[in-house]
């Protein structure tokens, strides 16, 4: 790593803890330390401090950042025991790299870019990535961006595993001659070498234990002596039978005489450390102890609250004691871990659950109501490290299972769905045992349980959920309540990803006529059951139906339902566009699309779930429009993209292969069509089923490749099969099975069968008109395979009359410079392409 001029500061530094005035020694292990990373060859090498807690493995940690700050261009800090949130810290510093930051995308895009552009040293080549306190190597495997060899990643841990994955720098207790040198520091004045060297053996040269011992000292002027006949007096061990046994017992003598110093001097910052030890090891904002309208808080913390100088001078208190850690830059405060535990041990149960209740009703009162906006957005990051230190999910309190319910909406509009659905989990369960499966906040909770598990693709569990909640809430809370309206639109979700397309239409055109008559027409839980219903005409084959309703349920959305959040507004106009396109009009459809996508990638991000869904869309229309080499562009970063997200077997994934298999197909790319559409095929009848539509759809556009690769006899042989599955779940009149006999005439047709291709064909355009029109693409395809069909059989007369109605209606409908006028006009078959859409 070149130098860099000493005292320069990083360009970008975030989440380092204030550095320890005091620090002292620990030469030899800073020296392997900045050796070991030096000296990295071609890739990311995790190196990792170990050691019990209490020896000051992240202060050295803080301490080689501050040393070696100059050398690097970005420094971050990452708390990483709890594993889930790591991404979260990631996300953050997305727009100090001038990359999507987590106001304008989900979490795992956010991190994910960071993660690339670290890999690839862009826009920062000379990185340090720092993971405090973490704990199984598993848990960061994905989340350590390898392969940059001026990167440097930094780990703290007490688990000795990371011996066999990283190189260790063990840490352990001071040596005797940096106890003495840390106290004779710690405490300028009133302690002599003999002096020190008599406390550091007492403390077991434990640094939290001298942190401790010195800030008392300095701040009361208390003599060695004393402290001393102190410590001898106190318990042998302040920590409850089954404590952590890496907890030594001179930090507890020495954390005890703090907090009874404490006591005496303020007893009023003992109630508020009390408080900070339930919440997470994180920072805690400072701002989150605020008077609450709301909830259990203890008296004397309420007149705490209420005396904003009281609470600086407390806070100030706490940490010249070295009780917390105080951060003026971020405006947070944290505690060690240790000391929370030695806090929580000294309480019975009944004390420990008043404090709990006290943190949850400050989380919650912390919590914004809106999500739209950036200062939210940050808001709950900042709050979802406390969120299961806490213990929420015991919270019987209405404001905190509120608060819960809250962060499982933040967690699903910023497209973190995994976490959404652990969360969900772990509430519903802790939930149900103590109050009961019908209790209101644990039927929401299901909701939201089900909505998770339904974006996740596990539909089958989805809809068995959904059946029994709407029992519940229906007897509960009765047949027009909002939560049994949301389940009954979350059946009609699950009767769509089930194949059942009709049965999802009725029934959620009965959930609609309840939304209007219980919330009203412009009621944002209205407006979606509308676009439910919008999406069931379109599965139906009611083109212009779906086009309408969409069309009605975008304005209504932009006039009624401007506080409503970017992830709705996208989805209303990604829908129009995707109808627009269903019902024929591809130019239109682009420029739809085209919208939507910018809209989404701006205000969600480019791997939000919805903004993928957008693309693959998008990448379709223009497909048809004939802009093949954009088309390509979007389905190849698509796929990439839900690969990487999701992985081969995500239904979103899949949709995501049969757009770039259909696209390869139309660029001529045959070879790689088949392959990546024959293993779609195969994993839509693992995910869905075999008898499911899309398996069926999917199936049809393998066929047209073996067709197209010369082999129109094993063609003929699937399409055969997916028409009369297709069939006998949709009916002859439904487009997927429309669409079907128009390559199965054609296969005919290569296989010298015209005269049943004729027969076939006839049958077809007379269905394809009754059901779209004169216009509709498809039936304009028919039309001019049906001409040469009939040609081939002699019938000139009858492919003359079709071929006078036809060709102006190319030219209107297409163009006369689109890809397909041209093949129409120069006699090649056309075909139907399946392209699966969102359910």
């Amino acid at each position: 790593m070149g130098g860099r001029a000493p005292g320069r500061s990083p360009e970008v530094w975030g989440g380092v803890p204030g550095r320890n005035k005091n620090f002292t020694g620990r030469a030899q292990q800073l020296n392997a330390l900045r050796f070991g990373l030096m000296n990295q060859i071609t890739a990311v090498v995790p190196h990792t401090l170990h050691g019990y807690g209490g020896v000051g493995k992240t202060l050295m940690a803080v301490e080689y950042a501050y040393r070696y700050r100059h050398e690097y261009d970005l420094v971050w800090w990452i708390n990483a025991d709890q594993p889930g949130l790591v991404r979260s810290s990631l996300a953050h510093l997305a727009p100090h790299m001038g990359l999507p930051g987590v106001s304008s995308t989900g979490i795992e895009e956010a991190a994910e870019t960071v993660l690339n552009a670290l890999r690839r040293g862009d826009p920062y080549r000379r990185w340090l990535l720092i993971y405090d306190n973490a704990d199984e190597p598993e848990d960061l495997r994905d989340v350590i961006p390898e392969g940059h060899e001026t990167g440097h990643v930094l780990i703290t841990s007490r688990n000795h595993r990371w011996q066999s994955v990283a190189e260790t720098v063990s840490v352990d207790v001071f040596p005797d001659v940096e106890s003495v040198e840390f106290l004779k520091k710690r405490i300028p004045r009133g302690i002599t070498r003999a002096e020190a060297e008599e406390l550091a053996e007492a403390l077991g040269h434990l640094p939290l234990a001298l942190e401790q011992a010195g800030a008392l000292r300095s701040e009361t002027g208390m003599s060695n002596r004393e402290y001393l006949r102190l410590l001898a007096e106190q318990p042998a061990s302040l920590l409850r039978e089954g404590a952590p046994s890496e907890y030594p017992t001179p930090m507890t003598a020495a954390w005890q005489l703090s907090v009874s110093k404490l006591r005496e001097n303020l007893p009023e910052a003992m109630d508020l450390l009390r408080c900070c030890a339930f919440f997470g090891p994180e920072p805690i904002p400072r701002d989150v102890f605020f008077p609450v309208e709301e909830g259990p808080v203890r008296p004397e913390m309420i007149d705490l609250l209420a005396n904003p100088i009281k609470l600086i001078r407390v806070i100030g208190q706490l940490a010249r004691y070295a009780l917390i850690r105080l951060d003026n830059s971020n405006r947070t405060i944290q505690v060690h871990r240790l000391i929370q535990t030695l806090i929580r041990a000294e309480l019975s149960s009944e004390e420990q659950r008043g404090v709990r209740e006290e943190v949850w009703s400050l989380l919650a009162a912390a919590a914004p109501s809106a999500m739209n906006n950036p200062a939210s957005q940050d808001r709950y990051l900042e709050l979802l490290p406390h969120l299961r230190p806490s213990g929420i999910a015991e919270s019987t309190l209405p404001e905190a299972r509120e608060f819960a319910l809250k962060v499982l909406t933040f967690l699903y509009t910023s497209g973190n769905y995994a976490m959404a659905e652990r969360y969900a989990h772990e509430f519903v369960e802790q939930w149900a045992s103590v109050s009961g499966p019908d209790d209101p906040h644990v039927l929401e909770a299901r909701l939201k349980y089900a909505n998770r598990l339904r974006e996740l693709g596990r539909y089958q569990e989805t809809y068995d959920l959904d059946r029994t909640l709407l029992e519940q809430t229906q007897r509960v809370l009765g047949p027009e309540h909002r939560l049994t309206l949301a389940v009954r639109s979350g059946i009609g979700a699950d009767l769509r990803a089930k194949g059942e397309f009709q049965q999802a239409r009725e029934s959620d055109e009965e959930t609609l006529r309840l939304h209007r008559e219980a919330l009203g027409p412009a009621d944002p839980a209205t407006l979606r059951a509308m676009y439910n219903l919008a999406v069931d005409l379109a599965l139906t084959s009611d083109f212009s139906g779906a086009r309408d309703l969409h069309e009605r349920v975008y304005m209504l959305h932009k006039r009624h339902s401007a506080t409503q959040s970017a992830v709705h507004l996208l989805i209303y106009l990604h829908g129009l566009a995707l109808a627009v396109r269903l019902a024929g009009d591809y130019i239109e459809a682009c420029d739809l699309g085209e919208d939507a996508l910018a809209y989404g990638r701006e205000q969600l991000g480019a791997d939000h779930p919805r903004t993928l869904r957008t693309q693959i869309d998008l990448a379709t229309s223009l497909r048809m429009n004939g802009d093949l080499e954009q088309a390509l562009e979007l389905a190849q970063d698509a796929h990439s993209r839900h690969l990487r997200l999701y992985g081969l077997d995500h239904p979103e994934t899949l949709a995501a292969a049969m757009c770039l298999a259909n696209t390869w197909r139309m660029h001529g790319a045959l070879a790689e069509a088949l392959q990546l559409a024959e293993d779609t095929d195969l994993r839509y009848d693992q995910i869905y089923g075999a008898e499911h539509p899309y398996n069926h759809g999917c199936t049809s556009n393998v066929a047209l490749l073996y067709r197209m690769l010369g082999d129109p006899s094993k063609a003929r042989r699937l399409n055969e099969a997916s028409l009369a599955g297709v069939e006998e779940k949709l009916g002859r009149d439904h487009h997927y099975a429309l669409g079907i006999t128009l390559n199965l005439a054609s296969d005919l047709s290569a296989l010298n069968d015209t005269k049943n291709a004729v027969r076939l064909g006839r049958g077809s355009l007379r269905r394809m008109r009754a059901l779209l029109g004169e216009e509709h693409p498809m039936v304009l395809s028919c039309s001019a395979n049906l001409i040469l069909d009939l040609r081939a059989e002699g019938e000139d007369d009858e492919a003359d009359r079709l071929l006078a109605q036809v060709e102006p209606l190319y030219a209107r409908v297409h163009g006369r410079e689109h890809q397909f006028t041209e093949a129409f006009l120069s006699g090649r078959r056309m075909n139907f392409d399946f392209d699966p859409r969102q359910l």
